[in-house]
């Protein structure tokens, strides 16, 4: 940071400026109102003098007498500044006091002889290439008949006279002013030591005070000003002093309050700043107190929070959620976030309080799922099976064929129950190694894999008049375990068919990308909303839960075929668009 001027180095140009710019102003104006008053003076002497030689020229214009207007030219203003020209109504020059007549060049483009010509008196101020130097015309029209412009009368004169008297004014203004600025100087330096020194006092008392001396008191000088300003400091001082003690006290207890909190305390200010934190956030945040004064977005990079805090700043209002931050292990906070305000009530900030609910969200997922998947799983074909039984029990069904139709309803759910059991216990052995051992993988030809989970699903696409295209190269090969590879690609196409319409067509290709298979999965069927698919192959997951179980699925086909494929070391994903069909893709490891 430059280095701040003292009082009396600003005061002193700052006069000096003002004087010098009265001076050059007022300098400036009294030369340019004394040259035009010589100009005023000279164009009126050269009028009088245009009317003193106009009855001595008209006998020579009319009948017009060149060489007798040359001689009267050459003669009339001899010993004098003057220039005398007479120019005709055509432009020629027909005498002139200081040049040949017959050698000079046509006037009727001059400004002043134009006017003239047509019977007015007009004058002109330019430099004169003829002469090298600035002139002064005035051209005076010649009327012997007093109708009509014979010739034109012009007189001329240098202004070198009132430049040189011009320039002595400067020089006089000048040296007067530099006298005067000189004065003023000195006068400007001793203001300015009378007003700096009781200022120069405060400055070192005020020094003191900002040091925390507020027990000291500024001396009162005898001018009415200063000693008004020493006495407000002297009073601040004592004000200062007593709030210092209970903002002292007020902030030992709210740090007692804070630091006994679990919760994480954090205020911001509206640019995202960290203002303040209690020892429970700097836990939270795995950090420590140089986290004051950082952007809280450097501190903490979770998209949800920076929207809570954001929502909070611009709109005012409280916002609440749960983030999830990642530091050895998933940890949930609930993160709730209010303005804050300042003594005036005006907003200043954000507080935000971080509670850790990781167990209890946890526990709360764990409960949700379980108790959702145990509803729409199981005890809806339960509650059937129930039914029916009882109703076979009461008796109440004595037609044989009916009671057929309650075994076979009956046989169906029990058939989905088992299904269900045995997909979960499948999932169980895969998350173990695979079947309760680890995979063995073999080399094996993906083309006959993909033929003969295609000819296990010829039934189901042959009711719906589904064409399954496979486009695979026989020599292509890789570590498989048969029996379950069959199985995640049977699952993707079972899905396929089910969620495409008749008379569609499935793709089935494989190819070797790098060191990788991938075998692509691509239907023409309804489609998968975009939100759906980050959770597509979670267990018990439906995009659309009424139509899933009107198809008699369980919800973890596709959850089984994610296991079978990173138990190969691989991995699947999928691309949808809705309405437009949906692509899977298996990634296998290559020999």
């Amino acid at each position: 940071m430059s280095q701040r001027k003292r009082l009396i180095g600003q005061l002193y140009p700052s006069y000096l400026l003002l004087v010098l710019i009265v001076l050059v102003a007022t300098g400036w104006y009294a030369s340019r109102a004394m040259r035009t008053f010589h100009l005023a003076q000279i164009h009126r002497n050269l009028l009088y003098q245009a009317l003193f030689l106009e009855p001595q020229a008209l006998p020579l214009i009319d009948p017009l007498d060149r060489k007798g207007l040359d001689r009267f030219c050459k003669r009339i203003v001899v010993g004098t500044p003057i220039r005398l020209t007479i120019v005709l109504p055509d432009g020629s020059v027909a005498g002139d006091s200081e040049a040949d007549p017959l050698a000079m060049e046509n006037h009727g483009d001059r400004p002043e002889i134009r006017q003239a010509i047509q019977g007015d008196t007009s004058s002109a101020s330019r430099f004169s290439d003829t002469l090298g130097q600035h002139m002064v015309y005035l051209a005076y029209p010649l009327t012997p008949d007093a109708k009509t412009v014979q010739g034109v009368l012009r007189l001329s004169i240098s202004l070198s006279a009132v430049d040189h008297q011009l320039h002595a004014l400067w020089l006089r203004l000048g040296t007067g002013g530099l006298l005067i600025a000189l004065m003023a100087a000195i006068v400007c330096l001793v203001i300015a030591r009378r007003i700096s020194r009781p200022l120069e006092t405060m400055r070192r008392g005020a020094e003191r005070f900002a040091r925390g001396e507020l027990s000291h008191r500024l001396l009162v000088p005898d001018t009415a000003e200063p000693a008004e300003l020493a006495q407000a400091m002297n009073l601040m001082a004592q004000k200062l002093e007593q709030k210092m003690a209970d903002i002292v006290q007020q902030r030992n207890e709210s740090e007692a309050v804070l630091a006994s909190m679990t919760e994480g305390v954090i205020a911001l200010d509206p640019q995202e700043r960290i203002l303040h934190l209690n020892a429970a956030a700097v836990r939270l945040l795995r950090g420590d107190h140089t986290l004051l004064g950082r952007s809280i977005q450097e501190v903490v990079r979770n998209w949800e929070l920076h929207r809570l805090i954001r929502t909070t700043l611009d709109q005012g209002v409280h916002s609440q959620g749960d983030i999830a931050l990642y530091h050895k292990g998933e940890q949930v906070l609930n993160a709730r976030c209010t303005p804050l305000f300042d003594a005036s009530g005006g907003r200043m900030g954000a507080l935000l309080v971080l509670s850790d609910v990781t167990q209890i969200r946890r526990l709360e997922t764990m409960r949700s799922d379980f108790a959702a998947n145990v509803s729409h799983e199981i005890k809806t074909p339960l509650t059937a099976i129930v039914g029916f039984v009882e109703t076979l029990c009461e008796g109440v069904v004595t037609d044989p064929h009916e009671a057929q139709r309650f075994l076979q309803i009956i046989l169906k759910h029990v058939k989905r129950l088992t299904t269900i059991v045995d997909d979960l216990m499948q999932l169980a052995r895969l998350e173990q190694g695979g079947e309760g051992r680890q995979l063995v993988l073999r080399p094996g030809a993906i083309s006959q894999l993909l033929q003969a989970a295609a000819q296990i699903c010829r039934v189901e696409a042959a009711e719906k008049a589904i064409v399954i295209d496979i486009a695979c190269a026989a020599t292509l090969t890789a570590p498989i375990d048969s029996d379950l590879m069959e199985q995640a690609v049977v699952n993707l196409l079972n899905n396929a068919i089910k969620y495409s319409p008749p008379n569609s067509r499935i793709s089935v290709s494989a190819r070797k990308a790098d060191d990788l298979i991938q075998i692509v999965f691509a239907d023409q069927g309804i489609g998968i909303a975009q939100h759906h698919l980050p959770r597509l192959f979670e267990r018990f997951y439906r995009v659309d839960q009424n139509r899933s179980r009107r198809m008699g699925g369980t919800g973890l086909g596709l959850a089984i075929v994610k296991h079978i494929v990173q138990a190969h070391g691989g991995q699947v994903s999928v691309e949808s668009v809705e309405g437009q069909g949906s692509t899977f893709t298996l990634s296998l490891p290559a020999l």
